[in-house]
């Protein structure tokens, strides 16, 4: 007579405390006693029957079946010596897969390894730095001319008082002609001499521009500069170009007079070009400032002598200048009573051009690192 699943499930469990723990490694289902008789798939009748089955999925992870049904189908006649051997023998045939398949997955994992390491050695190889060779040389990059003269003038005129401003490249009519007081008939408005992008909206020509915007959101007293670029519809040749960069000065306040735009404008010539440097002023015309003047600095390549620079004048034009038009500075609600302004714009390329010997201005443009190495 076969004995009970319960007594079966004991004598199975004194069996599997036989093992060495070992062999208990990821089996994380454990043994599992079923009552279910399981037949063999290849069975032809009734009489092949499986005892047990090792099982190894994702969703139950591993753990060994033992048909209680099956045993009984098989050994329900036989002695207990007989049976409990044959449970033996089921159990340490399922462990021997357990093992089997343990050991399956550990030389995938030592072969991925191995494969890892040798790809690493292989990229090693490719990768090799030989320290004892020289170093490969360092490229030290330096400023353009134009970065270099920007920031001098900057520098010159902080250390005068004055603050940044700043403004749009893409301007409104109004404020690049209207508001500097260039009527509707003013030459530099024709298509010819200004990029529109419409009717209202242009590339600015100039950064006086900065000065509408400075004086219709900041009350005097003003002391500002506006560097940056402006462009105009001129054909590139050695004295032209459609993009070129001007700083632009105003100083709005009571009591200003001709007397500080000269001050003022002699001071930034000695810092700039040298303490020896004289200057001049000739009249000259601007829409939004009168009067206007043109400033030449003596000649800093031969001292006034004259030479190639100076074409044998001895002076040099650098800048434009003037007291600010009324006109201008009642279109930022300016009281034209209590205060009067000054305002200059200088050319950045000429300056620089004429500080550093450059006789064309296209070299500025081309990034031709032989050129721009020069001024380290």
């Amino acid at each position: 007579m076969m004995i009970s699943i319960d007594e079966f499930t004991e004598i199975m469990d004194d069996i599997a405390h036989e093992l060495p723990d070992e062999f208990y490694r990821d089996l994380n289902g454990g043994i599992l006693i079923l009552p279910d008789r399981k037949l063999s798939p290849y069975a032809k009748a009734a009489d092949l029957w499986v005892l047990g089955t090792y099982v190894h999925s994702s969703s139950m992870g591993r753990l060994i079946e033992i048909y209680y049904g099956s045993f009984c189908e098989l050994f329900a006649g036989s002695s207990r010596e007989r049976l409990i051997e044959k449970m033996r023998e089921t159990l340490y045939h399922e462990f021997t897969h357990h093992m089997e398949s343990l050991a399956g997955e550990k030389m995938l994992e030592e072969k991925f390894e191995a494969v890892k390491a040798a790809a690493k050695e292989a990229q090693f190889k490719i990768e090799k730095i030989d320290v004892t060779e020289p170093g490969k040389p360092f490229h030290i990059g330096t400023k353009h001319p134009l970065t270099i003269t920007i920031e001098e003038i900057s520098r010159v005129f902080k250390s005068m008082g004055f603050s940044l401003a700043e403004g749009p490249e893409v301007e409104t009519v109004f404020n690049n002609f209207d508001a500097l007081n260039a009527g509707p008939n003013h030459p530099a408005r024709d298509w010819t001499d200004t990029f529109y992008i419409n009717d209202e909206i242009l590339l600015r020509t100039q950064t006086s521009p900065v000065q509408v915007r400075t004086l219709l959101k900041q009350k005097p007293p003003i002391r500002v500069f506006a560097p940056g670029r402006c462009f105009r519809c001129d054909t590139p040749d050695a004295t032209h170009s459609p993009m070129f960069h001007q700083v632009e000065g105003l100083v709005v306040d009571e009591g200003i007079t001709m007397a500080d735009l000269k001050g003022v404008l002699d001071s930034f010539a000695k810092q700039m070009f040298g303490s020896e440097v004289r200057t001049k002023f000739r009249p000259h015309h601007f829409p939004f400032t009168e009067p206007s003047a043109e400033m030449d600095v003596s000649c800093f390549k031969c001292g006034g002598k004259g030479c190639r620079v100076c074409k044998g004048s001895g002076w040099i034009e650098i800048l434009g200048c003037g007291m600010v038009h009324p006109n201008v500075l009642k279109v930022g609600g300016v009281d034209t009573e209590k205060y009067t302004g000054f305002a200059f714009g200088m050319g950045v390329e000429r300056i620089a051009m004429l500080k550093y010997g450059i006789d064309d201005i296209r070299l500025m443009y081309e990034n031709d690192m032989r050129f721009i190495e020069q001024f380290k």
